[in-house]
């Protein structure tokens, strides 16, 4: 019979994601309320039905990559990303490069659209957006959201860029045109360069220790000297002078200047 091991090489190799990475007693009780679910034996019984149904396993892949996210969530951060992180990595350049990382539905960029369009004009905001997961990449292209997700979203930007459609909130063309969605394994693919500002709010937290030093180090090759790492509230970095930062603001860690 298949062990939990066995089955971490074969979802490697059926999907590209390393549950390796991933904190073992969490991702085990994810994992074993699906096998429940599916009436499944064990993880043999389990994998025979990931490879055989496409939906279950685009399912397995969108439950195991955590896709619970909001507009402006925690708003005091996105406060401090207006008023001090933006107005600083705008004194050196006019168009900014940005990545919103394990972006899920899309509610992060959409929102981080919609703060830098009180400061500079839309057409010159350009960000790139990325997932794992294909499903809730098309949700986040759609632009099509539920009140659940829209709790945080101030007045001004729903009057502004929010139109209501059949009991949901529709995104606006003009705030669309503003993200670029793309698949991405932080695990694995290569990450873009140059960044002035990364944000991974509220994932890093599911990887193991080993996993988050390896992003970390690489969210630093991704950006330009000073730029900004924006992190989740329950995701301050530890020691953040290991991987090249200083910490800036609560939650933004600064990209250290090189030494010429």
């Amino acid at each position: 019979m298949m062990n939990y091991e066995g089955f971490k090489e074969q979802v490697l190799i059926l999907t590209g994601i390393d549950l390796s990475a991933y904190k073992e007693n969490q991702m085990k009780r994810r994992i074993d309320a699906l096998i429940r679910k599916h009436l499944c034996s064990g993880y043999d019984e389990y994998l025979h039905v990931l490879k055989k149904d496409r939906k279950v396993l685009e399912d397995f892949v969108a439950y195991l990559t955590i896709n619970v996210t909001e507009f402006f969530r925690n708003p005091s951060q996105w406060d401090i990303l207006e008023k001090h992180i933006f107005p600083l990595l705008l004194e050196k350049k006019r168009t900014l490069k940005i990545w919103s990382a394990a972006c899920s539905t899309g509610d992060e960029p959409y929102s981080l659209a919609m703060v830098l369009s009180k400061i500079v004009p839309l057409n010159q905001i350009q960000i790139l957006a990325t997932d794992i997961d294909k499903e809730v990449l098309a949700k986040a292209q759609e632009g099509f959201y539920t009140n659940r997700n829209m709790t945080n979203m101030p007045k001004t930007f729903r009057d502004l860029y929010i139109k209501e459609e059949n009991g949901g909130y529709r995104i606006s063309d003009q705030i669309k045109k503003c993200i670029t969605f793309k698949q991405h394994n932080l695990l694995k693919d290569p990450y873009p360069i140059g960044m002035d500002l990364i944000v991974c709010r509220n994932v890093l937290i599911y990887f193991t220790e080993e996993a988050k030093k390896e992003i970390y180090h690489k969210f630093n090759e991704a950006l330009v000297d000073e730029g900004i790492l924006f992190v989740g509230s329950t995701e301050q970095i530890i020691m953040c002078q290991d991987y090249g930062f200083e910490p800036n603001k609560i939650f933004f860690y600064q990209k250290s200047k090189s030494k010429k």
